[in-house]
């Protein structure tokens, strides 16, 4: 029966365990030493080795003939636990052994000695998933167990296990297996198995496992099964990545703002073999790998690739500024995170390119869509916020922006308000008072509601909102509309002007102008009061 790669090469000594020697060097001063600690928690992520070292510790602590800490994997007790075979060495995997009676089961197994080995030795895998009574039933036997057991704890979510079981252990942090260490044993593992394997594969292999030495020969293991010569075509069609030829074509494409051939491009993939999300993340890898070509003067210690490439990178970063970079990989990470819950992931990555080619008329998704408005001239200094109502209250919620002149001139004239030159509207009906309220519709439907069926005057320059409904000022105050309102009466009429609301006696008309509102009371006449006050 075939064996896979990961399985054939797991390490068997210390000595063979790639990129943890601050974990392999420690266990191995510790089993020669003869001080052994009673429990273990190993944690890191996939593919770096735990539970390899646990089985070779579980070796090195029963093997009689252990050499500076290693097991000689020649006696019986070495090839048994290799095989499984030796009872005196438990793996239970608490990811679907997680209630707490198999932690009763595992309390009362452990008081009897070992048959055959030394210790009797509990290597307990994805630790975190036991449930909370399990961890409870669990703490008395780790803190205090029979001197004959020994536990290792492996886990991959170190912070889902309680404080109370990290404290009774000696905790071993696994780092992500340098692209250096897997390219070397990805090297050793193809020359082993009569395979040639070029530096460009390998270093494909080693970016797409991001640190997991058994992802990365698993992904061996399928290039094994197209062909003995691989080279990056091969690794690409094996894994669904995209090589770095067409990484730099898009890149270039970005650079150029050509949008339409990187969606050719983006097609093209999508139809052979590449996963939308993996060619975004390699996307993601490339501009980072051009931002730090950019950065730092000698990158070939943070960018894993050749010398060819490196010098692509640094021709790259020559054409593309450090602000698109940063707008480059922002879009990414975004698309990254939203494309879990996409149902086609085609079209936000298409999305994605559009935006980062810079397309002129695209709108930026931080940004409402401005409203198509009548021409207007543009003020560009401000001294004083002009507001929309005549109340202290909109002055200090509605500012006008302040936009200073780009280009500083030696000698700085003031500049007159072109609402102040422009020819004033004569008192009287105001004709453009429709078009501002069909103009509400783009700012707010609720002041469109809510001011539809007023008029409006103007006097003095000033318009004079006509209304019957007393409320309606406080109402538009209240709930911040003076804004929208302020940006409509601009966006029609091209100037800032000056509102005020006039409640009428029904007939819209303001008070005074017609006959007396029938409303006599004192409420009535203090609204009067204000609202003549207000004009």
């Amino acid at each position: 029966m075939y064996l896979a790669l990961y399985r054939k090469w797991r390490p068997s000594t210390f000595d063979e365990v790639y990129g943890q020697p601050h974990i392999t060097e420690t266990l191995k001063k510790e089993v020669a030493s003869g001080k052994i600690s009673h429990a273990y928690l190993f944690t890191g992520s996939r593919g770096t080795g735990k539970t390899s070292c646990a089985k070779i510790l579980a070796k090195a602590v029963n093997c009689p003939n252990a050499v500076n800490g290693n097991p000689c994997n020649e006696c019986e007790i070495c090839r048994g636990i290799d095989n499984g075979s030796l009872t005196d060495v438990v793996e239970m995997d608490a990811a679907s052994n997680n209630g707490v009676d198999e932690i009763r089961t595992l309390r009362e197994e452990i008081v009897f000695a070992p048959t055959v080995a030394k210790y009797r030795v509990y290597i307990i895998d994805e630790v975190h998933m036991l449930s909370a009574s399990a961890f409870n039933a669990f703490l008395k036997t780790l803190e205090e167990p029979p001197e004959h057991a020994i536990f290792i704890l492996a886990t991959t979510d170190v912070h889902k296990v309680l404080p109370t079981i990290l404290s009774r252990c000696q905790r071993f942090d696994f780092r992500r297996v340098s692209a250096q260490d897997i390219v070397k044993r990805l090297k050793f593992v193809a020359e082993n198995e009569n395979v040639t394997l070029t530096d460009d594969a390998a270093n494909l292999i080693a970016n797409v496992a991001d640190g997991g030495m058994r992802d990365a020969l698993s992904v061996l293991d399928r290039c094994f099964a197209i062909s003995d010569n691989i080279d990056s075509a091969v690794v690409s069609s094996a894994a669904g990545v995209t090589g770095n030829d067409n990484l730099f074509k898009f890149s270039g494409f970005i650079a150029q703002g050509d949008f339409k051939s990187a969606l050719l491009l983006v097609s093209e993939l999508y139809k052979g073999y590449c996963d939308v999300s993996v060619l975004a993340n390699r996307l993601l890898d490339h501009f980072r790998n051009i931002m730090v070509a950019k950065s730092v003067s000698n990158c070939q210690d943070l960018i894993i690739c050749s010398e060819e490439e490196i010098e692509q990178y640094r021709s790259r970063a020559k054409e593309i500024s450090m602000n698109k970079l940063l707008e480059c990989i922002e879009i990414l990470s975004r698309f990254n995170y939203s494309v879990k819950e996409a149902s086609n992931k085609r079209i936000l990555l298409e999305t994605a390119i559009i935006k980062m080619c810079g397309v002129k008329d695209s709108v930026s998704a931080k940004e409402p869509a401005a409203p198509v408005s009548a021409p207007r001239t543009v003020t560009k200094t401000f001294t004083q916020p002009v507001p929309v109502l005549s109340s202290p209250e909109v002055k200090a919620e509605t500012p006008s922006p302040q936009v200073k002149e780009e280009t500083p001139a030696p000698a700085p004239q003031p500049q007159a308000n072109p609402a102040e030159s422009q020819e004033p509207y004569p008192d009287g009906s105001f004709t453009l008072w429709p078009e501002i309220k069909e103009k509400l519709k783009t700012y707010d439907m609720a002041l469109f509601a809510v001011l539809s069926q007023t008029d409006a005057i103007i006097k003095n320059g000033k318009i004079i909102i006509l209304t019957n409904n007393p409320g309606l000022k406080e109402y538009i105050l209240k709930n911040n509309y003076a804004s929208a309102l302020k940006n409509a009466i601009t966006d029609v009429t091209g100037r800032e002007m000056k509102a005020a609301i006039s409640v009428t006696g029904g007939n819209n008309k303001p008070a005074g102008e017609s006959d007396k509102p029938k409303d006599d009371s004192p409420l009535s006449g203090l609204l009067s009061k204000i609202n003549d006050f207000n004009n």
